[in-house]
């Protein structure tokens, strides 16, 4: 319903934390499109703010209440009740805090968790007349909602696709099961469809996205059980989808099938991020992590044996409570071990409710800081021999959209670099042959390596 003056209502949605948030973003605008809203990028020119949070990182929370603050200014807006200002937190804080949040922020007037979103439309219509507060577990049913509903994007050359989420792994430092839920895979008929509109609508690449990847399971249309590795083999088969990724991954579900697939797929890119989090046996044990350094590196050597040319990518977690100078050494010799392409890296802080927060031997922060720095020192030092070794080589780059200057283009190589180079804005979209001539930190520089396709140049005039 549009508003009085029949001024098309707009929504602001800010976004923080993972790409399944920047998934759940995408999906709540859509949902949202199909109610009137329109989106735009200016929050003081919005009827609806919402704030699409994270609580992995540090102080997540607060950090959410003091941008609360700064959108107060926001709230209200001249021309009556029909345009007052509605506000909404949504994501892991929303479903971590619940109604502590309208308690701190009379201004909020919408807190949603990462499994109601689908509800929206409902949820803005109660919340004109007082607060709600929505955080039930409702998976099930907004992956109904989700399969119903229009992907709005268009002209976007890769794309996100949830087809699992919550984990049931419990480690020990970690809020995603209490804030995600238990493991639930959405049904493989329904991914398989949402992948064939995103290709039907110019996407190229598909990075399936799930807490724990992959752990999804589900019946094919088969009727027999599929995994994630038969999955990829059936999504290897849309039309117009050239590309293949998917995060994020553990260690114990990592398959003879899903490694079949990185072997045998040439359209999923030779780029793995799995997550060891620590090179210590007994810290592994502490984080509940189920599996150990041994158990990590046996599958990294299988899984470069199926896929020579895989740059693996990792986490880690430094200063876990009791982590001694030996077991960080043990980190740094995996590390070594294993030689990183890219990596997250950080240092341990406590999640309230989680157990490893109601530990006594807390490591302190200048020892925690020590170790991060070196620990990151080692790593970026492999990122950028990674990249160095690949100055002179002609790769297939993904065209995803212009440079910061005149002329240039940027896209993803293979093993997910930003490559920029001199060429038409018309390439966009499409794959391009381009020789790397030169490497830097987190990105290549290179040169189209192939005649421009005929009207490439003046399409782009």
């Amino acid at each position: 319903m549009a508003a009085a003056n029949d001024r098309p209502r707009k929504v602001h949605i800010r976004t923080f934390g993972c790409q399944m948030n920047v998934y759940d973003s995408e999906r709540m605008s859509d949902i949202l499109a199909a109610d009137g809203y329109a989106a735009t990028d200016d929050p003081s020119d919005a009827d609806l703010i919402l704030l699409n949070t994270c609580h992995i990182r540090e102080k997540a929370a607060e950090k959410v209440y003091s941008e609360l603050g700064r959108l107060r200014p926001f709230r209200t807006k001249p021309g009556g009740e029909d345009r007052r200002v509605l506000i909404g937190v949504t994501g892991c804080v929303a479903q971590a805090e619940g109604a502590e949040i309208v308690r701190r922020a009379p201004a909020v007037d919408l807190v949603v968790g990462p499994q109601s979103y689908h509800r929206l439309p409902e949820l803005l219509r109660a919340a004109r007349k007082r607060p709600v507060v929505e955080t039930e577990f409702e998976i099930d049913s907004k992956f109904g909602a989700l399969d119903a509903a229009p992907r709005n994007r268009s002209g976007a050359a890769a794309a996100f696709l949830t087809v699992q989420e919550g984990c049931d792994k419990f480690c020990t430092f970690c809020v995603v099961p209490y804030t995600r839920g238990a493991e639930v895979s959405r049904p493989a008929e329904a991914i398989v469809a949402e992948a064939e509109r995103l290709a039907a609508n110019g996407v190229r690449e598909i990075t399936l996205l799930g807490q724990n990847v992959n752990a999804w399971h589900g019946t094919g249309p088969d009727g027999k059980q599929w995994g994630l590795g038969r999955l990829l083999f059936r999504l290897a088969e849309v039309p117009g989808l050239d590309r293949l990724r998917y995060t994020t991954s553990h260690p114990l579900d990592m398959n003879d099938e899903l490694i079949a697939a990185h072997r045998d797929l040439a359209c999923l890119m030779p780029y793995l991020h799995l997550p060891v989090q620590s090179g210590s046996d007994a810290i592994l044990k502490a984080m509940n992590r189920r599996h150990t350094s041994e158990h990590y590196l046996r599958l990294v050597d299988r899984i470069r044996a199926a896929r020579p040319d895989i740059a693996m990518s990792g986490d880690f977690i430094v200063g876990f409570p009791g982590e001694t100078d030996a077991d960080f050494a043990a980190t740094m010799a995996l590390v070594e071990r294993v030689g990183y392409a890219s990596a997250f890296s950080f240092k341990y802080s406590a999640r309230p409710g989680t157990p490893a927060a109601e530990r006594e031997d807390q490591v302190p922060e200048e020892v925690k800081s020590d170790r991060l720095a070196q620990l990151q020192a080692l790593l970026r030092a492999q990122q950028a021999e990674f990249n160095r070794s690949q100055v002179g080589m002609t790769m297939e780059v993904l065209v995803e959209r212009p440079g910061r200057h005149p002329g240039q283009v940027v896209g993803r190589s293979p093993w997910l670099q930003a490559v920029d180079f001199e060429a038409p804005v018309a390439l966009i979209g499409r794959i391009a042959r381009v020789t790397i001539a030169a490497a830097r930190q987190n990105s290549l520089a290179g040169r189209l390596a192939e005649r421009l396709p005929p009207g490439a140049v003046e399409a782009a005039a």
